[in-house]
């Protein structure tokens, strides 16, 4: 019901129960304030009603916020803060991605086992290039879910049977390659440097699914240098923390595809562990294969990180300081973790 000043409209949204309104903003009253300052409206909410007072447009931004919100929650998502104001900046950018499509496109689905869905626009937008695509790169900040749905994305095809088998593959920075050095076989000698692969594929698969792929090779898990010389036909493929591949390993890795192979590559060319001056084999190739047909870069920024909220507020505060201090520590380069959730 409008007021008698123009342009400035009251709206009042109810709900089934004041549960099921504190759900909305992830039983955290403090996120109204989010709303109110993106959108430049009042937000009062009680019992099972919300009440929103503003200009007319700004208003009905916040319903279809609150709408967005409510289709997520019956289809039994369960709301976070992230989700909230997800909803909250797509109303106010007029975006058409909110809570409720993410959330009806699953990208992963196994009995018994919780839907893999993207989290943020950016993350659908990568799942779908990966789809389209014969080779797509995942660049950005550490968790933003790179590898975790690229894994998602891997299994999604082998179940299907577009795929194989699915490779997983990442450099040993720390060792050099020269795992022979170290004690026990070769899955001993491997396993820090490939343990957050494992991680992913554990939390996506029953465990006897998992042990039965990497028993027959269906999954096979193994350091870049183990690559040299193959022939990867019908199959899956993902290099995982490419940043740290020399100019070469990069290279002999994308002469590896073969017939009916699909490639992910993820990184983010400012966690570099590259020793002596080494160059990135991902910041090369990102330059060089940037709108070759085939191959589609995607990149994340901090907002894209679905970890905890202040993984996001790190990553800022890092890439504002080196920002303005350019000339401090240059051969120091943020190192994250892996892209797992």
């Amino acid at each position: 019901m409008e007021t008698a000043l123009p342009d400035v409209a009251r709206l009042r949204l109810n709900f089934d129960s004041p549960q099921f309104l504190h759900d909305l903003f992830a039983n955290d009253p403090g996120q109204i304030a989010y709303m109110e300052e993106a959108l430049g409206i009042r937000v009062v909410t009680r019992d099972s009603w919300v009440l929103l007072e503003g200009k007319k447009d700004d208003t009905q931004k916040a319903a279809e916020a609150f709408n967005d919100l409510e289709s997520a929650r019956r289809s039994g998502k369960t709301i976070t803060v992230r989700d909230f104001r997800l909803a909250v900046d797509a109303a106010a950018n007029d975006g058409d991605t909110g809570v409720a499509t993410l959330a009806k496109l699953p990208i992963l689905s196994i009995r018994g086992r919780q839907a893999v869905t993207a989290r943020t626009p950016q993350q659908l937008h990568y799942a779908q290039s990966i789809a389209s695509h014969d080779i797509t790169f995942g660049l950005g900040p550490a968790g933003t879910g790179k590898t975790y749905l690229a894994m998602a994305m891997a299994i999604s095809e082998l179940k299907a049977r577009r795929v194989n088998r699915i490779i997983l593959t990442r450099p040993a920075v720390e060792a050099g390659e020269a795992l022979g050095f170290l004690p026990g076989d070769l899955s001993e000698k491997i396993a820090p440097y490939l343990r957050p692969l494992y991680d992913a594929l554990r939390d996506m698969l029953p465990a006897e699914e998992v042990l039965r792929y990497l028993e027959d090779t269906t999954v096979e898990i193994a350091p870049l240098a183990y690559m040299r010389g193959r022939t990867l036909s019908r199959a899956f493929v993902i290099l995982d923390e490419a940043q740290n591949t020399t100019r070469e390993q990069m290279l002999m890795f994308l002469t590896r595809l073969g017939e009916g192979s699909r490639c992910v590559i993820t990184g983010d060319a400012s966690q570099t562990d590259l020793k002596g001056g080494v160059k990135s084999g991902l910041a090369e190739a990102e330059r060089v294969l940037d709108g070759v047909e085939g191959v589609q870069i995607v990149r994340f920024e901090p907002k894209d990180v679905v970890r905890h909220a202040i993984v996001t507020r790190i990553i800022n505060a890092y890439d504002q300081y080196r920002e303005e201090h350019p000339d401090v520590e240059p051969q120091q380069r943020r190192r994250g973790t892996s892209d797992s959730r």
